[in-house]
């Protein structure tokens, strides 16, 4: 008997070791992102929950936008530490975006979450939303934000002007 593939639900459900707090390493896949967060080897990280990180996206107005920037500095200014775990955030935060668009397919939790308005770092748009860039594109715009190519990627124009950097 095969294994049934976990809904974006169910992987938005709070893992019971988490937060978790580690000493940052130069070894770690988000040391790059951490570090220039601010963060510097030996320092307190955290590691926190899908439901967390859905509740900082869910802060974000109409008209504003955020990152996983954002969000990361926020989350470590929270739980009083060097910095957040931009890795896991990331993965988090586009569990978050399906989980949002699964809810709306049938009345589950997690549809208010405006995961649109929560970009990755620098402004540019996350391919891996519901729908891809292009629906991505489609919700900002919608919204009234302007949408500009930058190579083969996208991004929100003068960005900065519509950012909320203290959740």
């Amino acid at each position: 008997m095969g294994s049934r593939r976990k809904t974006w639900h169910e992987k938005m459900a709070d893992k019971k070791d988490m937060p978790k707090y580690l000493i940052l390493e130069k070894r770690f896949p988000c040391y790059n992102a951490v570090h220039k967060m601010g963060a510097s080897e030996g320092d307190t990280i955290v590691l926190v929950n899908p439901g967390e990180v859905a509740e900082y996206m869910k802060k974000v107005p109409s008209g504003r936008i955020t990152t996983i920037t954002e969000i990361c500095k926020s989350i470590a200014r929270h739980h009083n530490v060097a910095g957040c775990c931009s890795l896991t955030t990331g993965i988090f935060i586009m569990t978050a975006a399906n989980a949002a668009a699964e809810a709306n397919d049938a009345a589950l939790p997690w549809q208010d979450i405006p995961y649109w308005r929560t970009l990755k770092a620098d402004g540019f748009l996350n391919e891996k939303y519901p729908g891809g860039v292009q629906s991505h594109k489609a919700l900002l715009e919608k919204e009234g934000f302007i949408v500009v190519a930058r190579g083969k990627r996208f991004c929100v124009e003068n960005y900065c002007d519509f950012l909320i950097t203290d959740l």
